[in-house]
């Protein structure tokens, strides 16, 4: 049986990146898309060559010939329209965060286990080979006892009018981008974070955070990042272990023209003696809706489940009272 997927509004990342490598696969075929305006639905089903556009969530929501339905709606309203999914018996991948609270996590959790549908988040990374590797190679002990793990992710936007920058609509850095260093930090160690420890800087326009430093401690060790929306674009990942030190080149926003790359260190400061692995070009993307599909079709675990969901949004709720308060906070 090949899947329908459905599209629930017209975002940049549906319309530039998901939908368009998920065009690539034979294993399902994304039917329509939906927005509020049914204009701007139909010439977004015109662009990505869409059988069907509908005028408002609710219509694709009650299509019968949708199987899976991707929202990648802003984050205020991922909880909401994921759980409206649930109600109409669809299966759903949500974009990362899936909900601004744990509270409307378990709310989704309950609703998909009475249900009986597949729910997830999407977050694409855990489907990219390099992740595999490197959860691979940290838990194998292939560094030796990893103790400190370092994280840096950036972009500089200052637009009034994007979501990232509306702080009612979920946005700020730690909500967008600040979820991806906790949530692979976790997935590489295999750990939930003890405790963490949080400062973060507020545009005073926005009310957003765009610059936030965390400390998360774990039981094997210590994890640091920062996240900011407003300084130069840069992103790396590094695990440091007792033998060797490995580094994720470009750990999130992996590119489909080009091999990633992560370096391995045995201890060379002069980096002469670094290992470079390097991974067939890929869609991440696409990696994830595929693994999704699949999980829907042989009834298995879906790649990111709304319990591990529920463990990073705990994580995050903690970081923001961290930051409110000004000291540790346990998880």
């Amino acid at each position: 049986m090949k899947l329908n997927w459905g599209i629930l509004g017209a975002a940049k990342i549906a319309i530039e990146k998901v939908v368009p490598a998920m065009a690539g696969s034979e294993q399902f075929q994304v039917l329509g898309i939906a927005s509020r305006e049914l204009a701007k639905a139909k010439a977004a089903a015109q662009k990505l060559h869409l059988k069907k556009a509908y005028g408002s969530y609710e219509e694709l929501i009650a299509d019968p010939d949708i199987h899976i339905v991707y929202n990648p709606l802003p984050n205020h309203l991922h909880a909401e329209y994921t759980l409206k999914c649930i109600e109409a018996g669809k299966h759903v991948l949500c974009e990362k965060p899936i909900a601004l609270s744990s509270a409307d996590v378990q709310r989704l959790i309950a609703a998909r286990d009475k249900y009986q549908v597949k729910v997830g988040e999407a977050f694409m990374v855990k489907s990219h080979p390099q992740w595999l590797k490197v959860r691979e190679f940290v838990q194998q002990g292939s560094l030796g006892k990893v103790k400190l793990v370092q994280g840096a992710f950036s972009y500089f936007n200052v637009i009034p009018e994007n979501i990232r920058n509306i702080e009612a609509y979920g946005g700020g850095a730690m909500w967008d981008i600040g979820c991806y260093p906790v949530t692979t930090t976790r997935f590489v160690l295999g750990e939930e974070p003890l405790r963490v420890m949080s400062l973060m800087q507020k545009d005073p326009a926005f009310g957003t955070d765009t610059l936030s430093s965390v400390i998360m401690q774990f039981p094997s060790g210590q994890a640091v990042f920062s996240v900011s929306t407003q300084l130069a674009p840069y992103q790396r990942m590094t695990f440091f272990g007792e033998k060797k030190q490995l580094e994720v080149q470009i750990p999130f926003n992996a590119p489909i023209d080009m091999a990633c790359e992560i370096k391995i260190n045995p201890g060379d400061i002069l980096q002469q003696q670094v290992e470079t692995l390097q991974f067939e070009v890929c869609d991440q993307y696409q990696l994830q809706a595929e693994a999704f599909t699949q999980a829907v079709l042989n009834n298995t675990e879906v790649p990111v489940t709304l319990e591990d969901a529920l463990a990073n949004t705990k994580v995050l709720e903690a970081i923001f009272q961290s930051a409110r308060e000004g000291g540790w906070v346990e998880v």
